[in-house]
């Protein structure tokens, strides 16, 4: 994943926190905000020590990095986004994080293209 897509400034992911504006499942967290002077999109990932050690936890995050790296063509172009990664998501295969996350990404109209590459 290209860096112009992630968010790395605290003072920006904050803000993103700050406006709750927010769908969750049991597996994940999806937070966002607008950017007007966004080219595309940009998100960011939190996931926290009770996931697993460092192992585990950079497992998921490559995981759902490639995740949205397969869909950043059909998200709009001027979000902000943050995705929180919950400790009931260890459980989950790839394919069922996959679809976990395609399911919460379309309820929170993220994606341009709702038919956005089915599972």
């Amino acid at each position: 994943m290209e860096k112009k897509y992630r968010i790395k400034k605290y003072s920006e992911i904050d803000a993103v926190f700050k406006k709750r504006k927010s769908k969750n499942s049991d597996y994940f967290g999806v937070y966002q905000d607008q950017d007007q002077d966004a080219k595309n999109f940009r998100f960011a990932m939190s996931i926290g020590k009770k996931y697993g050690n460092a192992v585990e936890r950079n497992l998921a995050k490559r995981r759902i990095r490639m995740i949205v790296s397969e869909f950043k063509d059909d998200f709009d172009k001027n979000k902000l986004i943050l995705i929180v990664i919950k400790p009931q998501a260890k459980k989950l295969s790839f394919q069922e994080m996959r679809e976990e996350l395609l399911v919460l990404l379309k309820k929170s109209k993220l994606l341009e293209n709702e038919d956005a590459k089915t599972i």
